[in-house]
């Protein structure tokens, strides 16, 4: 009851651990895409899995600092008031 409680009342973010699943999940789609596109242009479709797992990468990345940045801040304030 005591995690539903710090979910429900935002004490605790969500979003990081389902950042790590839509990460796998861009990866699958990109390499699918990059597949499809093989069938008209190989280069075109190398570059697209490339790109696009970088672009995945730098997505994830971008939003786990973010979240860390949050977790970092939360920790100063609740120092000070102790």
């Amino acid at each position: 009851m005591s995690k539903l409680k710090t979910i429900l009342c935002f004490d605790e973010m969500l979003t990081p651990k389902i950042i790590t699943f839509v990460y796998w999940l861009m990866l699958v789609g990109v390499t699918v895409a990059g597949f499809v596109t093989m069938a008209g242009s190989l280069f075109g479709g190398l570059g697209l899995i490339i790109g696009g797992a970088i672009g995945a990468r730098i997505w994830s990345e971008l939003m786990i600092v973010l979240f860390k940045i949050h977790e970092n801040l939360h920790k100063l304030a609740n120092g000070n008031k102790e």
